[in-house]
């Protein structure tokens, strides 16, 4: 299945070693997680071209007709440059944003320019770290926390969970004693590509040097790894891509995505 976006690329990789459906209709591909029907962005449509004028009724149409049951419309575009090919108040208008990311690349790592000494970093392991992730997840989640996005959450980090004890890839953990200051997991394609995937850092324990201190040592093991190129899909909004550019991430392609949630 040839995906021209690395950041939908490595989406789809990650996916399908969770157990998600992948199929090819052509103009676009459909992608589910039965096991997480509420995961927007594990229940989508990945369409091949940018929009048109009267493509976004349509394709809302398509996405209705694929999942009937869910609340939420996912649509992805397989561009690199990010361009919707509409009005973005067109999208507005029918109740949903366009987001652009950011996805960042780098074959190699800088040392972080304040790293931190005081945490101690690891992998994760066993029950109650991965429990200490879904508390962090909910800690830093800009979502309603209602008992519906409570159980995603737990959905997701156990599917996380399943890749890294299948050996795709590790989690890695800052701690202050037991509890959880920031994560993120790592998870490598055998073929020189790795992806790094939920970075987060309680909103306690920021500006400690937490974070980039965790993705360097991340990112060194990813090499050691095999790992030829580091992949990075950012919020071009958020402070974290600041930290991520310091550490030798460059932006290489703008990813593009639609969402209208629930009304």
């Amino acid at each position: 299945m040839e995906i021209n976006s690395l950041g939908y690329r490595t989406d789809l990789f990650l996916l399908g070693l969770g157990g998600s459906e992948i199929s090819d209709t052509g103009p676009y591909v459909v992608i589910r997680t039965p096991a997480n029907p509420t995961f927007w962005w594990g229940n989508y449509l990945l369409h091949r071209t940018p929009l048109e004028p009267g493509d976004l009724e349509r394709r809302v149409t398509e996405f209705r007709a694929e999942f009937p049951a869910a609340k939420h419309v996912a649509l992805g575009i397989d561009t690199t440059d990010g361009v919707l090919g509409i009005d973005p108040q067109e999208v507005i208008a029918a109740g949903g944003r366009a987001d652009p990311s950011v996805v960042m690349t780098t074959s190699s790592v800088n040392a972080p320019k304040r790293p931190n000494t005081t945490s101690t970093f690891r992998f994760l392991d066993g029950d109650d770290d991965w429990q200490r992730v879904v508390d962090l997840t909910l800690a830093t989640s800009t979502m309603t926390v209602d008992d519906g996005h409570r159980e995603f959450t737990r959905l997701k980090v156990a599917h996380e969970r399943e890749l890294v004890e299948a050996g795709h890839g590790k989690w890695f953990g800052a701690f202050d004693g037991d509890r959880l200051q920031a994560s993120l997991g790592l998870m490598l394609d055998g073929e020189g590509l790795a992806r790094f995937q939920n970075v987060q850092t309680h909103p306690d324990d920021r500006n400690q040097g937490i974070a980039s201190t965790l993705i360097h040592r991340a990112s060194t093991y990813g090499f050691e790894q095999g790992a030829k190129t580091l992949v990075m899909v950012a919020d071009p909004g958020y402070l974290a891509i600041h930290i991520y550019r310091t550490l030798g991430f460059n932006d290489t392609e703008t990813q593009l995505a639609i969402t209208i949630p629930p009304a």
